[in-house]
């Protein structure tokens, strides 16, 4: 009876344990695969340029040019987690239509620019890098800012060395990936689904070839000497307000932080609008337009 009641404890700690197992490979394999759609053919209302912007001998960034006025300044729109440049096409009507040159990009393994795996900003901030070195090259006289959410603005953090830029905006940054992974399996899993983290980290770190805490913002964000201008949402539960407080607190000056209030954790110029628009407004003509 006593064997019997030992083998019986053991077998249910042998199937909770591949239970976890399993769903901790089939979440990574989810949150890591790549989201590959056709962007080509759906073309905006207003003019833009195909480009492809070489990255290295494997690959090039996929992406629309918008063309503005000459010396009024260049901006790059990266876009959020699991989507493409479509996402950011409101934000450069907008800023188009400011006179802005505005070039949207689709980072590796999402929309048309191909790649296998998500990496949470380590390979995308190379295309990044190559988007704002493309802007260099096209426009010369002009200033250069780039605006990122989520995904899109931890590539632009984690640029290795500090991008070129002139300014840059962050919307819904995590501080660090834990608390993105920690904040992310609580929200859908519940309490409980936290404790899973213990299990992801690793198995992301063994899939994507490189420790997590190479992922951390909050630890690149005091490198980067430009103006930035972060923005949170009151009810954002992927990334808290304490959070972007943090890589506020970390950020050289000169830093601006804007909390809009009622808003989630995606694409803040749908849900606030022209509060937006003039935020962002304001905060690039002061860095961007030569006095």
């Amino acid at each position: 009876m006593h064997n019997r009641v030992i083998r019986w404890i053991l077998l249910q700690l042998v199937t909770a344990l591949l239970i976890i197992s399993a769903v901790t490979i089939i979440l990574g394999e989810i949150v890591t695969g790549s989201a590959p759609t056709a962007v080509e053919t759906l073309l905006p209302d207003f003019p833009v340029e195909t480009v492809q912007i070489p990255v290295n001998d494997e690959y090039a960034v996929h992406g629309w040019l918008a063309h503005g006025m000459s010396g009024h300044g260049a901006v790059l729109l990266v876009h959020s987690m699991r989507s493409n440049r479509l996402e950011m096409l409101g934000r450069a009507r907008f800023l188009n239509n400011q006179g802005y040159h505005v070039l949207m990009i689709d980072l590796q393994a999402h929309g048309e620019t191909p790649g296998d795996r998500i990496t949470f900003g380590a390979r995308e901030s190379a295309d990044v890098a190559a988007a704002v070195g493309y802007l260099r090259s096209t426009f010369p006289h002009d200033r250069i800012a780039a605006i990122g959410a989520t995904l899109g603005a931890a590539a632009i953090v984690l640029a290795n060395p500090p991008l070129k830029l002139d300014a840059m905006i962050l919307e819904s940054l995590h501080p660090t990936f834990a608390e993105a992974v920690a904040n992310r399996l609580k929200l859908h899993l519940g309490n409980t689904g936290e404790y899973l983290q213990f299990l992801l980290l690793p198995y992301f770190s063994f899939l994507l070839d490189l420790l997590v805490n190479q992922l951390n913002p909050v630890d690149r964000i005091g490198n980067i000497a430009i103006p930035v201008l972060f923005i949170a949402g009151t009810l954002d539960r992927h990334t808290t307000q304490s959070e972007v407080k943090r890589l506020y607190d970390a950020a050289l000056p000169p830093k601006e932080l804007w909390i809009v209030e009622g808003a989630g954790h995606y694409n803040m110029h749908t849900f606030a609008g022209k509060s937006y628009e003039m935020q962002i407004a304001d905060f690039l003509s002061t860095y961007l337009q030569r006095q």
